[in-house]
């Protein structure tokens, strides 16, 4: 959008006159558990890095990861890169806040561990992209029914539909995705972080490897 880069510039100060933390639950949670906490409240959770340190900075102006467990997924924003690539492990301690619809955790402490197993994205139809699925690591699959768009310096935006309706596919520049050959009807598989801003829901690849096109 032409004031993304507006909406998102005032988050830093969003977050100066935010309401002050509230105590966290004891413990470390399920991301699923931490998600239903109110904004505000500090939260200990762990999971498994999906999306790399910095993958989607021009649209989020951070240089956050996207994390996961069992349960659910979260973004964790960090204005530095600390290299968190996807299968390392984290144990992460924040707090809850809304990044225009969107919720992220903004990390007081975060404690990178081993490199595992990826975490395998679930398959998703496009209508079913939205709240419950947001910080998943999704796949899903469609025809091209709009776009591309330029939406520079942010990035470019298409939308798929596998036939139960549209979602956008947001497409960051820091992923060094081409997408100058796509086209209406092309049908596309797409991987990528469940993301929402206002009240659109996106699916945002993180490399040229999370987009195939067919046709």
């Amino acid at each position: 959008m032409a004031f993304r880069t507006l909406m998102f510039a005032t988050l830093l100060a969003f977050t100066l006159v935010a309401p002050p933390a509230v105590a966290a639950p004891q413990g470390t949670l399920s991301i699923a558990k931490a998600r239903t906490q109110p904004l505000g409240t500090v939260v200990t959770v762990s999971g498994t890095v999906t999306t790399p340190s910095g993958a989607f900075e021009s649209s989020f102006f951070d240089k956050g990861f996207g994390l996961q467990d069992g349960s659910a997924g979260i973004y964790i924003s960090t204005a530095d890169n600390l290299g968190a690539n996807p299968g390392r492990r984290a144990k992460v301690t924040g707090t809850l806040r809304d990044s225009f619809g969107f919720l992220i955790l903004v990390p007081t402490e975060v404690d990178l561990g081993r490199t595992g197993p990826q975490v395998h994205a679930r398959w998703s139809a496009t209508k079913a992209v939205g709240e419950k699925s947001e910080g998943l690591l999704l796949r899903v699959a469609g025809k091209i029914t709009q776009g591309p768009l330029n939406d520079l310096p942010y990035g470019y935006k298409f939308w798929i539909s596998d036939g139960s309706g549209e979602v956008q596919i947001f497409v960051n520049t820091q992923t060094g995705i081409d997408v100058s050959t796509l086209k209406l009807g092309q049908v596309v598989l797409a991987t990528g972080l469940s993301g929402q801003f206002e009240t659109h829901y996106e699916v945002l690849p993180r490399s040229p490897k999370d987009l195939m096109v067919f046709g």
